[in-house]
């Protein structure tokens, strides 16, 4: 807008009165497109739901061009009759709904949109046969319906859909590239076979017509639901994630909290591996995502996401997801109900796994370990070497048990130095190993010589066989390895102490002398006074103070001298954007995690044996204690097999 031109539209005089006019079906249909069909990928989602709705157990999908050229998706459903497919290309016509309940809804689809705006857009063809009756096919182009004809096919409904918005060719602009279209697709696809493990869902790229190529397949699960949920994520998301995510069953005043959620050291650097289901339904809604990112807001920073596959399942009265033209985002009846479900639960879980760290650390360690190849010239390039580690005979291994006696005494392979360096305390203290070797500067490890007890090493962290560098104990397992960073362990383990303290006794308040008095507007004022109660257990008590002004006549003490109206006002921006608040009890949390920093054992402490194992005997008690303040692990896993590996013995 410039000065000259002070309005975006001129004045409306009696002569220019717009006049309300009836749109036709094609228009119609077409403004339903720009929302339902946003890209190739909406189409494939709202056919596929289709399929699934009508009952198949095996659902193929098929695209050219990234979807731009060519979707097609074939079924085993209940098929449509000839008398059905006319109707089913009309607006508003479902066979899924009465129209009598709106909020009452047990399937993917129910508005009857899909379909004719799809045909409005692009060139449709469906083909299909119900049960005890003959096939047949129906083709709109452009909006324009052609008639019914007959057709083979044994079984379900096969729609292909070509040259999309090709009737709509402004459209066609905004599209990204092949490659990315065909990505959203995968990711559709994938959602959508998480949500029924006991569907075959397959995605093949037709491109090249002389060479598809098939993107992945997912073959039913069998078993149990949970069950085969696990295998079904397992495919989907990967082994990985499988193997470090530990399962999520609560339930809260009849609404279930069900899946898989991550450690928090198996932690992303996006959220890319956030799934969220509704009754079923992927969504993308913002208030479940910020209850997921608050589960985890004590174990990870704000730079990693959590990774989890969670489903709520509820009365669909209590939710509406007649929302959002995508039906992405959902409505709950009581949404504080479903938030501190999904919360508590995700806690209650994550602390029942203790001290468990996940996989990818031992992973990552082992990896460090490895040299990298260095690549040969073409003549001297050989096969891979392979080594053959042969079983020693008897004699020799006799002959090697009694090299470790304390009184074996080799002769020196090696000229003696002229000053040998002193016999240090543990595994180095025998005599020839001195005569034999050069003289080293001071260890930075320290060895414990008298064997742990039996039991010690049964337990899941072991027992404490040495501290290198004054910072990382190392202990020894049934069948392997442990390395500990102590001052991350220990840090964890004041945090957690101090949480516990403060759940029981409360977060003490500090009375302020003169309460600080902050103007709001009325709708704001309303919206903290609401939460009152909750700020109240955490310490920052507010009142109303006439019109829309609130005070505030406490702050958590903890704090100290803080800023009660920007605490107040960045609350408010929290339940205004997520419906609740956890910045107070962040900020508290964090205060905590500084003084468990401070009083923790630091880097460069020497520890005794008895020291170094009771560090790991709490550990094993304290939940949580497989990650510090920040999401790191306290310590890595190595099994035997994976060091014998190392060094060329498998």
């Amino acid at each position: 807008m410039t000065l000259d031109t002070p309005n975006m539209h001129p004045p409306v005089t009696h002569s220019m009165r717009p006049v309300i006019r009836q749109l036709d079906d094609a228009a119609a249909n077409r403004i339903a497109a720009g929302e339902v069909v946003e890209r190739p990928s909406s189409a494939v989602k709202e056919l596929v739901e289709n399929a699934i709705d009508a009952g198949a157990t095996r659902v193929d999908v098929a695209y050219a061009d990234g979807g731009k050229t060519m979707i097609r998706i074939t079924d085993n459903g209940c098929g449509m009759t000839a008398e059905d497919l006319p109707l089913a290309l009309s607006r508003h016509a479902t066979s899924k709904i009465d129209g009598s309940d709106l909020l009452n809804i047990h399937t993917f689809g129910f508005r009857g949109e899909a379909l004719p705006s799809l045909g409005s857009v692009g060139r449709l063809t469906i083909t299909s046969r119900a049960e005890g009756f003959d096939a047949a096919t129906i083709t709109v182009n452009g909006g324009q319906i052609g008639a019914v004809k007959p057709a083979a096919l044994n079984r379900g409904t096969v729609v292909e859909l070509r040259d999309l918005f090709y009737a709509t060719p402004a459209r066609l602009k905004f599209m990204r590239t092949d490659r990315a279209e065909a990505q959203a697709i995968s990711d559709v696809m994938k959602r959508l076979a998480m949500a029924e493990p006991k569907i075959s869902f397959t995605l093949r790229d037709v491109t090249d017509g002389k060479r598809e190529r098939e993107i992945f397949r997912f073959d039913a699960e069998q078993g149990e639901m949970f069950d085969a949920l696990g295998m079904r994520l397992a495919r989907v998301i990967g082994r990985e994630f499988a193997d470090n995510a530990i399962p999520i069953d609560a339930e809260r005043e009849g609404v279930r909290l069900t899946g898989y959620a991550a450690l928090p050291t198996y932690s992303r650097g996006a959220a890319v591996e956030q799934f969220l289901f509704v009754n079923n339904r992927p969504v993308r809604d913002k208030m479940l995502i910020g209850a997921l990112r608050a589960a985890y807001m004590d174990f990870l920073s704000r730079e990693r996401h959590p990774a989890a596959a969670l489903f709520i399942s509820c009365d669909p009265e209590r939710v509406d997801v007649n929302v959002h033209p995508a039906k992405a985002e959902v409505r709950f009846r009581e949404s504080q109900v479903v938030r501190g479900l999904i919360v508590s639960g995700l806690r209650a879980a994550l602390g029942g796994a203790g001290h468990r760290a996940s996989t990818t650390v031992a992973d990552a360690t082992l990896a460090a370990f490895r040299p990298e190849a260095r690549p040969e010239p073409a003549a001297q390039q050989t096969f891979a070497r392979i080594y053959q580690m042969d079983r020693p005979s008897m004699g020799a291994t006799r002959a090697a048990y009694a090299a470790q006696a304390p009184d074996f005494r080799p002769a020196p392979a090696y000229p003696a130095p002229a000053c040998p360096s002193p016999p240090q305390e543990g595994f180095a203290e025998t005599t020839a190993f001195h005569e034999a070797q050069p003289t080293y500067d001071a260890p930075s490890a320290r060895f414990e010589t008298a064997p742990a007890a039996p039991d010690l090493t049964a337990r899941p962290l072991g027992a404490a066989r040495a501290q290198l560098h004054e910072n990382y104990i190392v202990a020894q397992t049934e069948r392997g390895m442990v390395i500990v960073d102590q001052h991350a362990a220990h840090e964890r383990l004041v945090y957690e102490r101090l949480k516990r303290q403060m759940a029981e006794n409360g977060v003490p308040a500090q009375a302020l002398l003169i309460p600080e008095i902050v103007e709001l507007s009325a709708g704001d004022a309303a919206l903290l006074l609401d939460h009152a109660d909750t700020l109240s257990k955490l310490g920052l008590s507010i009142e109303e103070f006439g019109g829309s002004a609130i005070a505030v006549r406490e702050t958590p003490a903890i704090l100290g001298e803080i800023n009660a109206e920007a605490m107040l006002r960045d609350v408010l921006d929290e339940l205004s954007d997520l419906g609740d608040s956890q910045l107070v009890q962040a900020k508290i949390e964090a205060v905590l995690s500084r003084m468990a920093c401070h009083g923790s054992i630091r880097s460069g402490r020497q520890m005794r044996a008895e020291e170094m194992n009771a560090l790991l005997r709490e550990m094993e008690a304290t939940p949580h204690s497989g990650q510090c303040n920040h999401g790191r692990p306290t310590y890595v896993e190595l099994k035997l097999s994976d060091i014998e590996r190392l060094f060329g013995r498998t």
